[in-house]
């Protein structure tokens, strides 16, 4: 799947593509509606079909101070926009430059000039340019004015309210790992490169994969039944794992540690993908390691037992 930069003149092959105008961070529901009608109208067409994203949230360019709200990395995006069946990844990097371009540029110099758009798909809230200040009338309006084909998609709702990127943060804060499931189609999941820790794990029979969440949003604190992915070998591994601060030791360390079951090899160095199936309890701290290891024997035993029931 290409990947493709917002600064660079598109390839003559992607020219006159349709494409999904939005962040799709968590590519929830909503998002798959938007991308789902670019993807079906660049095929009836014989065109190609790109997906849009920004790097970094406009959000983390005007407030850098905010916690970390991520739900995907770039990479796990560009993988759900090629399961989806989409030509192209566009990552729009969201800069000074950028956001200082008004909607009126951003249509005509940028979705016409510089790639060629054939078609456009949004959501019926999608704001863009300077201040926000295009939305789908003016893309309605001066798009269709420059020979720019729009659509538009309604909301998804669920439960009588609409699929939101929100509503999964929410969830996920609330150690609710199913809702924010139902709401993607799939777990949440951490991405990232397994580290040395004090390997602690391993002198009491639990030998952790130690992952920084970096730029990630932060599920609420505790246990939860996980299933984990080797990237470099596509091996599932099923497991339980602690996310947090580590209340049991000093100095107190932000890491997601899972443990998998059933596997003895060496993971250090390797990039895995850690998915939130179950919220199993908040973190503690026990008065000793005895109790802490009573405790993850029991924690493993609740994931093992909830993990054989998800379908298959």
């Amino acid at each position: 799947m290409r990947w493709l930069d917002h600064r660079d003149e598109m390839p003559n092959a992607l020219r006159g593509a349709v494409i999904a105008l939005g962040n799709f961070d968590g590519f929830h529901l909503g998002h798959q509606a938007v991308a789902g009608e670019a993807i079906r109208w660049a095929r009836a067409e014989g065109r190609p079909s790109i997906v849009a994203t920004f790097d970094p949230h406009p959000v983390r360019h005007f407030r850098p101070d905010l916690p970390p709200f991520r739900l995907t990395t770039l990479e796990q995006r560009q993988e759900h926009y090629l399961a989806a069946g989409a030509t192209a990844m566009l990552v729009f990097h969201f800069d000074a430059e950028l956001a200082g371009t008004s909607a009126e540029d951003f249509i005509a110099k940028i979705l016409l000039g510089r790639f060629g758009a054939h078609g456009v798909v949004t959501g019926e809230d999608f704001t863009f340019g300077k201040g926000a200040m295009g939305n789908v009338e003016l893309l309605n309006g001066l798009g269709r004015d420059l020979g720019l084909q729009i659509r538009q998609v309604g909301a998804v709702s669920d439960g009588g309210k609409p699929v939101s990127s929100s509503r999964i943060r929410d969830a996920l804060r609330a150690g609710d790992p199913q809702e924010a499931t139902r709401l993607m189609t799939r777990p949440f999941a951490i991405r990232g490169i397994v580290t040395h820790g004090d390997k602690v794990g391993r002198t009491i029979g639990f030998p952790t994969a130690n992952l920084v969440i970096e730029n990630y949003l932060r599920p609420k604190y505790g246990v939860y039944a996980v299933t984990g992915r080797i990237l470099a070998t596509g091996e599932d591994l099923l497991g339980a794992a602690n996310i947090g601060v580590r209340p049991q030791f000093d100095p107190p360390k932000e890491l997601l540690e899972p443990f998998f079951f059933d596997f003895s090899g060496s993971l250090y160095g390797q990039e895995i993908e850690v998915a939130f199936h179950h919220f199993l309890r908040p973190e503690a701290k026990f008065a000793g390691l005895d109790d802490l290891v009573a405790q993850m024997e029991k924690d493993c035993a609740k994931a093992r037992t909830l993990l054989s029931a998800r379908p298959t």
